[in-house]
Order: C-alpha cells, then sequence, then structure tokens
C-alpha cells in the first residue's frame, strides 16, 4: 500500500475526528437530568438518521453502521479491519450452539455484520458441518458442540470459544505488519486474561479453569497471573504492579466500576499515538475504535440515567475518550 492512498483516507479521519465525542461532552452528558436530554445533546451533534426519533438503541445502531461506512469508504484495504469482526463472529458460533444443543430459541441473539451471519452459523451448527468455518474455528466448535451435549455446562461452551476467539486475534496480531494491530490484538489477549484472573479469584475457580479460558500473549505471564489469583486479589494487584498494566492493580484497588473503566482506558491510550500518524492504517484503526468507545460509554450513561444512577455513580463508569 503506498502512502498516497493512506494519506487521502487519513485526511479524511483527521477531518472526522474533529466529531468525536471529547471529555467535555461526556461531562455534559453525565449531567443532563435524564435519557431525553442525553439523546437530544447527541442529535444536536449528528447522531442517528436525521430524524426525531429518540429510540436510545436506534440511535446506537446507525451510529456503529455509520462508522463502518467510513472505514468501508475509506480504507484502500479492508482486510486489515477483519479482526474487529471476529468477537461478533465467535458470538454467532456461541449462540448458534446452545441454540442447537439446548433447542431453545431465542430472537435477537445473532450478529449480521460479520463474516458469517447467525442465520448461515445456525445451519452451519445444525448439520455439523464445522468444516465450513474460517481459521481454527471448527476444532473450537467441535470441542464447546461436544462439550454442552454431554455436560450440558453453558460456562465451559463459553469458556472454549471466547478462549479460541482471543487465539484468533493473537494470531492476526502476530501475521500483521501494521504495529496498530499487534497492539490491539495484544491489549485484547492480555487485559482479557486479567479479567480472567480477577473474576476467577471472586468465583473461586481452579487453576484448571484459568487455563482453559486464559490465552497465551508476550506482556504477561498466564501461569504466574493464574497463581496470583489464587492467591488473592492482593496478589494479582501485587503482580500487574511489576507489568506494563501497573495501573490496573491501582484500579482494582479502587472498586470494580474503576477496574473495569481501566480495562477499556487502556486500549484507548493504546491507539492515541495515531493521532500523529499520517501514512498508516493506524489512524483509520484508532477512528474505529474511539467509535466503540464513545458508543459504550454513551451505553452506560444511558443504563446509569435508567437506573436513577447518581451523576457521581455514572461519571465512575464512563470510559476516556480518545479526543
Amino acid at each position: 500500500m503506498n502512502e498516497l492512498e493512506y494519506t487521502f483516507a487519513v485526511a479524511r479521519i483527521r477531518a472526522l475526528e474533529a466529531s468525536l465525542l471529547t471529555d467535555q461532552v461526556i461531562d455534559q452528558l453525565v449531567n443532563s437530568p435524564g435519557e431525553k436530554q442525553c439523546l437530544e445533546l447527541l442529535r444536536e451533534r449528528g447522531w442517528g438518521d436525521g430524524g426525531n426519533d429518540l429510540d436510545a438503541e436506534e440511535m446506537l445502531k446507525t451510529e456503529e453502521k455509520k462508522t463502518w461506512e467510513v472505514i468501508r469508504e475509506a480504507a484502500p484495504d479492508l482486510n486489515v479491519f477483519d479482526v474487529f469482526s471476529y468477537t461478533k463472529l465467535y458470538h454467532n458460533l456461541k449462540a448458534a450452539i446452545k441454540e442447537v444443543c439446548t433447542e431453545v430459541r431465542n430472537e435477537n441473539i445473532f450478529y449480521d455484520d460479520c463474516e458469517i451471519s447467525g442465520e448461515e452459523m445456525l445451519r452451519i451448527v445444525e448439520n455439523k458441518e464445522f468444516s465450513r468455518l474460517p481459521g481454527k474455528m471448527p476444532e473450537a466448535a467441535q470441542d464447546a458442540y461436544d462439550t454442552l451435549l454431554h455436560t450440558r455446562d453453558g460456562q465451559l461452551c463459553d469458556v472454549i470459544i471466547d478462549k479460541a476467539a482471543l487465539e484468533a486475534i493473537y494470531a492476526v496480531g502476530q501475521d500483521s505488519e501494521d504495529e496498530i494491530i499487534r497492539n490491539y490484538a495484544e491489549s485484547t489477549v492480555a487485559i482479557a486474561d486479567i479479567k480472567i484472573a480477577v473474576r476467577s479469584q471472586k468465583t473461586g475457580k481452579s487453576m484448571e479453569f484459568m487455563r482453559r479460558a486464559m490465552a497465551e500473549c508476550e506482556s504477561i505471564s498466564i501461569e504466574q497471573l493464574m497463581k496470583a489469583a489464587l492467591s488473592g486479589m492482593d496478589a494479582i494487584g501485587e503482580y500487574l504492579s511489576g507489568t506494563s498494566y501497573s495501573e490496573g492493580a491501582q484500579a482494582l484497588s479502587d472498586s470494580p466500576s474503576a477496574f473495569e473503566r481501566w480495562c477499556d482506558n487502556r486500549m484507548i491510550q493504546t491507539i492515541r499515538p495515531q493521532k500523529y500518524n499520517s501514512f498508516s492504517v493506524g489512524p483509520l484503526v484508532a477512528y474505529l475504535i474511539a467509535r466503540e468507545n464513545e458508543i459504550k460509554t454513551f451505553r452506560i450513561i444511558l443504563t446509569g440515567k435508567q437506573n436513577g444512577f447518581s451523576d457521581e455513580a455514572i461519571r465512575e463508569r464512563v470510559r476516556e475518550m480518545y479526543v
């Protein structure tokens, strides 16, 4: 890919970055009296389809769709962005296996904006045509299917597929020539492993369970992380303090919501250097992640408003913005 192609693509992204939500706008949303005022504020900033409909979920779906339209129009090479739909792809596999094995049908549980739609995934699982799945997905699908069928343990089924998704993301990172994709993959897997350790410590999970759930990466030792989780929450914090994720140790000691916030903020910190990059796919990837972070943060604010949380309680949960 030549630099000129990226120069034009990045120029478009730079123009769009001006409309990204700032921390000041997030503060306005938090201080708004209620859900309606939040929606009106974002509609005034161009969110939604331009109509007067103030349905929150539709607005968020529209924003996600608009973001991907920008990427499809601007990106010289769309293959780079496949990895960002892996979470949805593996979710579809998980949902399809559960529907087939339990014979319970649920509405609106599939994603259609990924390589294999929910309907197609359901057919693959029903016919046990796992070889039609990409990469190493067939092995995970067979393992999860057999496990759920024989044990009826839905959590174990989730663990098998979630780990396979992490390994797939990490493999893309390892093979990528783009630093931003390598960093995205490394951060995604490391943060997921840390979350697994924290949840396992809270729920008393065994070393064997954690080993089945965690994926290998360079920036943390899952062996040391598992041992720390068995010793207690303080031990997890102590281990993290000696890694590049030391801020997570402080967040962990502050509160559960502070820890969850740090997990997302860490990804924003990973992509922030792309604001000064003009000749690669980096700024496009950063824009995509920044928009997903905005949408997630707005959903957190809305949920807080709907449940009557105080502004301070909501503020503790909101994520750091890219700009």
